[in-house]
C-alpha cells in the first residue's frame, strides 16, 4: 500500500486528524488557563515544527496600537514593518506585494484575522517547505493557519480583558471604599430647632469628588457652617478636600476670627496642593441670639439669602484658597438675617449644569425657583431645585459635583 505524501511533518492522511488535534490542544490550553506564553509557544510549535513554516511574525491590536506578540526566523525586517501603514485595505489571505520596500521580500504570504470589520492580527509568513510537486504545503493550510491564529488571538483578548475587569472591579471597590471615607466627612446631624432648620446634599459627579459642606457648633449660640470646591473632579479633588476638612476642623478649635481662619487655610491649601489646584470657599458664622450672621466668600459662588425684603447676594469676601501664596485683602460680610429668611449655598456644578442645548441653569433659574418656595423648608426647598434642575437638564448627564445647603432661619 502507498504511503501517504508528507506534508511538511504531517502525512495527508492524517491531515485532518492532526488539525483537529492542533485544534482540541489549543483548546485544552485555554481552557486550563495557561499563560499566554505557553499559548503562542504551542502556537508556534504548530505552525513552525508541523506545518514546516520557516519564518512568521504574528502582529495583534491591543487596543491602541500594534504590537508584535510573536516571530521567529530571520528577524532583520521586522521592525520595519508598520501594520497600519502596510496591511490596509487586506482582509483576505494574500500573496506579498513586493513592491512594498518594508516586506523587502522578507515573507510571502499575509493572513489578516477579523473581527467583523475590525482587523485584530496580521500574520506573515515566509521561508515554506516545499513538497514534492514544488507547491509550499503551508500554503494548503492557510486556512487553517488563520483560524487558528484567530482562536489563539481570541484567548489573548479575553484575558486581556479578564485582567481589566479585575482591575476595574478592584477599582471600583477602592472607590466605593473612598466614598465611604468622603461621606465619614459629612456631618451626621443638621440642626432642626427652635433657631435654625438645615439641610444639605451632595452628588458626586464621579464616585468621589471634591465638593464639602460642614457644621460646626462652637458654643452655645454660635455656629460655623461653610461650603467648598476644589479645582477638579475624582480622587485627586476628593484627597485635597479631606485634608481641607481636617484643617477646617482643628483650626476652628483656637480661631474664632473668620479672617484669620481663612488666612491660615490658604496657606495649608497652597503648601498641600503645591499650586497645582484652589478651592473656592464661602464660610459663616452665625449667631442665634444677636441673629448676626459674619461670613466670608472665598471665590466661592454667591449664597443666596431670601427674605420678605427681596434676594440678598453674599459676595463679601477673597481670591480662592491656594491661587496665591497669601491673600493680600480679606473681607468680612455682615448681615442682620431676618426670621424666616431661606440661605441656600451650593456649588458651580448647580448653576452651571446645561442642558441639551448647551444652555446652563443659571443664576436666574435658580433665584426663581428659590424666591417662589422660600415659605418651604431646607428639605423641600432642595428637592424642588433637583427637580427643576433635572426638568432642566433633561436626559444629559450631570457635569460636576453638587453639593447644596439650606438654611431657614428661625
Amino acid at each position: 500500500m502507498a504511503k501517504g505524501r508528507e506534508t511538511g511533518n504531517v502525512r495527508t492522511p492524517r491531515l485532518k486528524d492532526f488539525k483537529l488535534n492542533s485544534l482540541l490542544d489549543v483548546t485544552k490550553a485555554i481552557n486550563n488557563n495557561l499563560p499566554v506564553a505557553e499559548l503562542l509557544t504551542l502556537f508556534e510549535e504548530i505552525v513552525r515544527e508541523k506545518l514546516g513554516i520557516g519564518k512568521l511574525v504574528l502582529f495583534s491590536h491591543d487596543g491602541e496600537q500594534w504590537q508584535r506578540l510573536l516571530c521567529f526566523g530571520d528577524t532583520k525586517h521586522f521592525n520595519k514593518i508598520n501594520p497600519e501603514r502596510d496591511f490596509e485595505g487586506i482582509k483576505e489571505i494574500t500573496t506579498v506585494d513586493f513592491s512594498q520596500k518594508s516586506l523587502n521580500r522578507s515573507f510571502e504570504i499575509i493572513i489578516p484575522v477579523f473581527h467583523k470589520s475590525q482587523p485584530l492580527a496580521y500574520v506573515l509568513i515566509g521561508d515554506l517547505n516545499e513538497d514534492d510537486s514544488g507547491m509550499s504545503a503551508a500554503i494548503k493550510h492557510l486556512p487553517f493557519v488563520q483560524t487558528l491564529t484567530n482562536i489563539i488571538i481570541v484567548a489573548v483578548e479575553n484575558k486581556k480583558l479578564f485582567r481589566e475587569n479585575l482591575k476595574r472591579a478592584a477599582m471600583h471597590r477602592e472607590l466605593e471604599l473612598a466614598w465611604e471615607v468622603q461621606r465619614m466627612l459629612f456631618p451626621d446631624k443638621l440642626p432642626h430647632n427652635e433657631f435654625l432648620d438645615m439641610d444639605a446634599i451632595y452628588l458626586p459627579h464621579q464616585s468621589v469628588g471634591g465638593d464639602y459642606y460642614d457644621f460646626i457648633q462652637i458654643n452655645e449660640n454660635e455656629v460655623v457652617f461653610c461650603v467648598a470646591d476644589v479645582s477638579g473632579k475624582g480622587v485627586p479633588a476628593a484627597l485635597l478636600m479631606s485634608n481641607f476638612q481636617a484643617s477646617l476642623q482643628i483650626l476652628l478649635r483656637h480661631i474664632t476670627d473668620l479672617s484669620e481662619l481663612v488666612h491660615e487655610l490658604n496657606e495649608k491649601v497652597m503648601r498641600n496642593s503645591k499650586g497645582d489646584k484652589f478651592i473656592t470657599l464661602f464660610i459663616a458664622r452665625y449667631n442665634t441670639q444677636t441673629r448676626i450672621l459674619t461670613y466670608i466668600n472665598a471665590g466661592h459662588n454667591p449664597p443666596l439669602l431670601v427674605d420678605n425684603d427681596g434676594t440678598n447676594l453674599l459676595t463679601v469676601g477673597c481670591t480662592g484658597l491656594g491661587m496665591f501664596d497669601e491673600l493680600v485683602k480679606v473681607r468680612q460680610g455682615v448681615v442682620n438675617v431676618n426670621k424666616g429668611a431661606m440661605l441656600v449655598c451650593y456649588t458651580d456644578g448647580l448653576v452651571e449644569q446645561s442642558n441639551e442645548h448647551e444652555e446652563e441653569f443659571g443664576m436666574e433659574r435658580l433665584q426663581t425657583v428659590l424666591k417662589s418656595n422660600a415659605e418651604k423648608t431646607p428639605a423641600e426647598v432642595i428637592g424642588t431645585l433637583l427637580e427643576k434642575l433635572n426638568m432642566h437638564k433633561k436626559d444629559k448627564a450631570y457635569v460636576d459635583d453638587i453639593a447644596i445647603i439650606a438654611v431657614k432661619i428661625k
